[in-house]
């Protein structure tokens, strides 16, 4: 006879506790920006990967990068006065 046994792990994986905080979806809320900014940069290397870069294609890569940048800058600045977590002094 085999017993019987639960699942436990599958069942509370998806517990109500396990899902993310407020404060981390504000967290990736003001990450976002940086998040689609670096898509847009994978895309444009995505595209050249099977075939060598045209003009225009180094063009999309350095404007992409260009946004990536200024992403990370405005993220930057807007926690310029706020305390990140883990940090060194």
């Amino acid at each position: 006879m085999n017993p019987i046994v639960t699942v436990q792990d599958a069942v509370t994986a998806f517990a109500d506790f396990m899902e993310p905080t407020d404060a981390e979806l504000d967290a990736i809320e003001r990450e976002m920006p940086v998040i689609l900014a670096d898509v847009d940069l994978l895309d444009a290397y995505i595209v050249t990967l099977d075939r060598t870069p045209t003009e225009l294609d180094n063009r999309r890569i350095r404007r992409a990068r260009r946004r990536a940048l200024a992403a990370r800058v405005a993220l930057l600045n807007q926690t310029d006065g706020v305390s990140l977590p883990g940090g060194a002094a």
